[in-house]
C-alpha cells in the first residue's frame, strides 16, 4: 500500500526561505509554499526521512497534526487534553514540548509549553493511571506548539534536536557560525561547485566542511546520531535504511580544492578536529596564515565570516579598510563573499559590491555581500 502524503513544514533562518524551497523542490517535494522563516510542502513518510537527512538549510521538519483556537489558558488546556495522544505514544514512553510564537494572552512560550505538557500528562493519568515521563534530551515524541494570536498549530517534530547540529562538530571557537547559516551562505553565493573554494578566516571550519559536503553531494545530516522520528510508533527502520543508502549513492566527485586559513592556532586545532570527524582530512586543506598577508588562486570562490569585537586587535574602521586593500591586491580574479553584522563599516572596504543580501544571524541583522575582484590594478581601482 502506498504511503499517504501529508503536509509538513520545514523551519529555517530569516533570509534562507527561498534557498530552502529550492532544496525541497530538488528533493521532490510537492505543493511548496514559502512562509516566514519556514517553507510548507507535501510528501510521504519516506520523503520526511529524506528531508531530515538531506536538507542543508532546514532547522526542523514539523508534521502538523491539529489546529485550534483558544482565547485563554483554560481553553488551551481543554483542547490539548481532549486530543487522542495515545495514537502517537504510550504512557511508558517519553515526550517533550517545544513552544514558539507569542500573543497578547500567551505571551510566554515556556508557559504555553508547560500548560500543554500538563494537559497531555493529565490525560494519560486519567486514562492509564499514571503520567508519561518528560525527556527533553531524547524523547520518543517531541511536540511543537506554535501560537499566533489565538490560533494554535500542534505538530510532531520529526527532527528532534535542531538540524543545525550535524554531528561532525567536536570543537568550537568563540561565536561560531551556525551550520545551517554556513550552508545557506554557500548556496546563496551561487558557487558552481567546480572552482576552488576558500575561506581565509575559517575559524572552526564550519564553512569549509559545509562546502565540501555540498561539492561532494554528501547528505547534510549523515553524521547525526538520532532523529526525532526514530522514536515514533510508525518508525520504519527498513525504509529509513533504504533512504540513507540511496542518498549516499548520490555522492559525486569534486575535482577542485576546498581550503581554509586562520591566524589563530586555537581555531586551526578546532578546525582540524572537525574536519577529521567529518572524514574530510584528505578533502580540505588548511594552514595558519594572516589574512592581510594572504593570497588566493585566481578564479577561486571565496566565502568568509570576518571576526569582530574582542578578537580584533585593530580599530573596526581600519579592519574593514584593510580587508578591502587585501582583496584588491591579493585576490584578483576571485569572486568574494563575506557576511557582517557591521553594516555601516562594510562601506570602509572601499569596493563596490555587485550583490547585497539581507540575512539574519540569530537576531543580528547582517549583509552578505559579493565583490568581483577584477584582474589588473586599473580594473580593480574602478570598483572603489
Amino acid at each position: 500500500m502506498k504511503e499517504q502524503n501529508y503536509k509538513m513544514v520545514a523551519t529555517t533562518m530569516s533570509g534562507l526561505e527561498e534557498i530552502l524551497a529550492e532544496e525541497l523542490n530538488t528533493l521532490g517535494a510537492q505543493n511548496i509554499h514559502i512562509l516566514n522563516r519556514a517553507v510548507e510542502f507535501v510528501g510521504d513518510l519516506g520523503f520526511m526521512y529524506k528531508a531530515n537527512l538531506n536538507l542543508r538549510t532546514a532547522i526542523r521538519i514539523l508534521k502538523p497534526i491539529f489546529e485550534f483556537k483558544a482565547r485563554n489558558e483554560q481553553e488551551l488546556y481543554r483542547k490539548i487534553y481532549d486530543y487522542n495522544w495515545e495514537q502517537y505514544f504510550g504512557v511508558d514512553e517519553t515526550f517533550a514540548i517545544q513552544s514558539s510564537g507569542v500573543s497578547d494572552v500567551f505571551s510566554h512560550s515556556k508557559y504555553t509549553a508547560l500548560k500543554t505538557k500538563d494537559a497531555i500528562a493529565d490525560k494519560f493519568r486519567d486514562n492509564c493511571g499514571k503520567r508519561p515521563n518528560v525527556d527533553v534530551a531524547a524523547p520518543n515524541v517531541q511536540i511543537n506548539v506554535h501560537v499566533r494570536g489565538n490560533s494554535f498549530v500542534i505538530s510532531l517534530d520529526s527532527s528532534g534536536y535542531s538540524l543545525h547540529k550535524r554531528g561532525y562538530k567536536v570543537a568550537s571557537v568563540d561565536a561560531p557560525i551556525n551550520e545551517v547559516l554556513a550552508a545557506g551562505l554557500i548556496l546563496l553565493s551561487d558557487w558552481n561547485q567546480i572552482s576552488n573554494f576558500h575561506d581565509p578566516m575559517c575559524g572552526s571550519g564550519t564553512i569549509l566542511v559545509e562546502a565540501s559536503m555540498i561539492a561532494n553531494n554528501i547528505p547534510a545530516n549523515i553524521f547525526r546520531k538520532r532523529f526525532g522520528f526514530e522514536g515514533w510508533k510508525n518508525f520504519d527502520n527498513e525504509l529509513w535504511e533504504k533512504i540513507r543508502d540511496i542518498s549516499l549513492e548520490k555522492e559525486k566527485e569534486y575535482y577542485g580544492v576546498v581550503s581554509g586559513a586562520d591566524n589563530f592556532q586555537k581555531s586551526l586545532r578546532a578546525c582540524r578536529s572537525n574536519i577529521n570527524n567529518a572524514l574530510m582530512r584528505d578533502d580540505i586543506k588548511i594552514k595558519m596564515e594572516d589574512f592581510f598577508e594572504s593570497t588566493a588562486e585566481q578564479g577561486s570562490h571565496v566565502v568568509f565570516n570576518p571576526p569582530y569585537g574582542e578578537r580584533l586587535r585593530i580599530g573596526i574602521n581600519e579592519f574593514y579598510q584593510k580587508i578591502g586593500d587585501t582583496l584588491k591586491h591579493n585576490y584578483k580574479g576571485c569572486t568574494v563573499w563575506l557576511i557582517s553584522s557591521d553594516i555601516e563599516n562594510l562601506k570602509m572596504i572601499g569596493l563596490k559590491p555587485s550583490r547585497k543580501i539581507k540575512i539574519f544571524n540569530g537576531k543580528l541583522e547582517c549583509r552578505f555581500v559579493r565583490f568581483d575582484i577584477y584582474e589588473g590594478s586599473k580594473k580593480a581601482s574602478k570598483q572603489i
